[in-house]
Formats: structure tokens, C-alpha cells, sequence
């Protein structure tokens, strides 16, 4: 009785296939990147393109609970200290290998995305809101107290990770084809997660939890499973923001850089996943080229923003997608 209920699958196959396509094209893109950058004999690109997959990962991660659970997380920064930590931590020890270093990872910010969401859950709106950066802050200030790492002013990795026993992550090719891939296999595991059971119900609870708990399902519980989720994909992005930069600071774990995930998301599309990887993209290449103009780079992405949100409420995606049918159209 209570499948009978879900919106059958059928009709999002569409949507979910162009976002596919989207996804596709962009993965393509990025596969060309180094191959342009040696080319051009510019290594820069390849630094920046690392940082960029890996704030795709995490704005994606968060466009699982944002977009499609409706759940504005102002913590989920945390997520990305804890893979960074995890691996600055675990090197000081001579855990080098980067499948540990994730696994602590994942398994620090499943425990603290468990015991935070199972709490700001039982809120909503701006109470949720406010729970959520509360449990980020408190993570950031328990990392600026870690003063054996740095505190406040970052702790200086000696090496990268290792990749079972091999050091080929040193190259900055390799760790970019190893960023790329794991985009890549985090997207495959999210566009199974939405368009699953799982992703149709949690798709309801957004639209109507109080009919979806009406028909028998538990908004609670789905919605916790997707916050657990989403924590610790953000917590793998971490893991090669950390190797990425070979620094870790408590910085990555900042308020700020929560909303600049949720303004990814935004800049994107919200709930099109595909939308959240171009809006890491857009936003992170508009600070690099607006910063190399001026110091007030924050003012004109700020207006960019506003005109986006005022003609283009749907994102990047949506206005792709305006485009694509005038082009049908004509």
C-alpha cells in the first residue's frame, strides 16, 4: 500500500538522464585538463582543478540533503575539517596510506553527523539552521584548540598520502585522476541514491512529511540516513583538499566556508546534482579570475549572484536548460 503512494520512477528517468548527460560532459572536460595544462606547460591549472573536484564532491554531498531533503546544513564545513584532519593527524602517526586516512575519515564524521543530525532533526526551519552551525562551530573551535597541530595557524603536512604503498600521489596529475575518479564514483552513488526508493521517499518528506509519515514512512529516520550520508562524502572531499594543498587549518571547518558549499549549490541548481559540481566550478573559478582584478573580487561575485538568483532561480542548470529549449524551439 505504501509503494503504491511514492511517485513511480518512471517519470523522473528524464530529468535524472539529463542530468546524467550533464554530468557526463562535465567529467569529460575535466578528463582534458591536464593533457591542456602540460601543453601549455602550466601545472596552476591542475592545482586549481584539484581543489575544484574536491569542492564538487562536497557540494554535491550537500545538494543530497539541501536539494533533495530540504535540509539547510551551516555546519557541513565540519565534514570537510575532519578529512583534512584525518589525514594530518593520522601522517603525524606514519598512517600514510589514503583508503585509511578516508576510512577514519568517514568513520569520525558518520559518528558526529549521527549524534548532530539525530539533534537538529527534531527542528526545523532557521532553528535547524542555527543547530546545524552551532555543531559546526563548536568542531572548529575544538580543531583551533589542538595546538600539537598547529591551532589556529594550520599544521604543514610532510607528504602526501600514499596510495597502497605507492607514492605516485606526489604527482599532481595522479592525485587530480584520483580526485576526478572519486567525483566520479560519489555521482554514480548519488544519482542511485535519488532515484532509488530511498530518493523517491526522501523526495516526498521534502514536499509533504506529514503525508509521507501519514502513508508510514518516518521522515526522521530517512532524513538522519541522508544527513549521515552527505556528512561523509563531504568528509572524503577533505581527504584530498588536505593532499591538494598539503596544509590543513582549521579554516576548511569555518562558517564561512559552509555557506560558500550552500552558495555552490545555489550557484548551480538545487537538487540536479550535476548542477552542484558546475557550481563549484563557476564559484571557484569566478573568486580566482575576479581576484586577479581586484581585492574586492566578494562585491561583484556577490552582484553575479543576485543577478543569477533574480534571472536564473534554478541555477546554472536551469538556465542551461533555457537555453537548450529555445534551441529546440528555433
Amino acid at each position: 500500500m505504501a509503494d503504491a503512494t511514492i511517485p513511480h520512477a518512471a517519470p523522473m528517468r528524464r530529468p535524472l538522464a539529463g542530468r546524467v548527460k550533464a554530468a557526463v560532459v562535465l567529467f569529460a572536460i575535466f578528463a582534458a585538463l591536464p593533457p591542456v595544462a602540460a601543453a601549455l606547460d602550466d601545472p596552476f591549472f591542475v592545482l586549481i582543478g584539484t581543489r575544484i573536484l574536491a569542492y564538487a564532491i562536497a557540494a554535491m554531498a550537500l545538494d543530497l540533503i539541501l536539494g533533495y531533503g530540504a535540509m539547510v546544513s551551516f555546519g557541513h564545513a565540519a565534514y570537510l575539517g575532519f578529512g583534512t584532519y584525518a589525514v594530518a593527524i593520522l601522517s603525524s602517526y606514519g598512517v600514510h596510506d589514503i583508503f585509511l586516512q578516508t576510512a577514519a575519515a568517514i568513520l569520525v564524521s558518520a559518528l558526529f553527523a549521527l549524534v548532530t543530525g539525530a539533534i537538529s532533526l527534531r527542528t526545523r526551519g532557521v532553528y535547524f539552521i542555527m543547530i546545524t552551525l552551532a555543531f559546526g562551530q563548536m568542531a572548529f573551535f575544538f580543531f583551533i584548540s589542538l595546538s600539537a597541530y598547529g591551532g589556529d595557524d594550520g599544521y604543514g603536512l610532510a607528504q602526501r598520502s600514499t596510495l597502497l604503498g605507492s607514492d605516485m600521489l606526489e604527482n599532481d596529475f595522479a592525485l587530480f585522476y584520483a580526485t576526478l575518479a572519486t567525483l566520479v564514483a560519489l555521482f554514480w552513488a548519488c544519482h542511485r541514491i535519488v532515484g532509488s526508493r530511498f530518493g523517491r521517499v526522501l523526495t516526498g518528506i521534502r514536499e509533504n512529511p506529514t503525508r509521507m509519515e501519514a502513508i508510514g514512512y518516518s521522515p526522521f529516520r530517512f532524513q538522519l540516513a541522508a544527513f549521515v550520508i552527505s556528512g561523509c562524502m563531504t568528509s572524503i572531499a577533505g581527504v584530498f583538499l588536505a593532499n591538494q594543498a598539503e596544509f590543513v587549518s582549521p579554516a576548511f571547518m569555518s562558517w564561512h566556508r559552509s555557506g560558500e558549499l550552500i552558495v555552490m549549490v545555489v550557484l548551480g541548481g538545487i537538487g540536479t546534482l550535476s548542477g552542484a559540481i558546475g557550481g563549484a566550478v563557476a564559484a571557484l573559478l569566478l573568486e580566482e579570475a575576479l581576484g586577479a582584478l581586484t581585492e574586492h573580487w566578494r562585491l561583484w561575485f556577490g552582484l553575479f549572484l543576485v543577478l543569477m538568483v533574480l534571472y536564473s532561480p534554478n541555477g546554472i542548470a536551469g538556465l542551461v536548460k533555457q537555453v537548450a529549449n529555445r534551441g529546440r524551439k528555433s
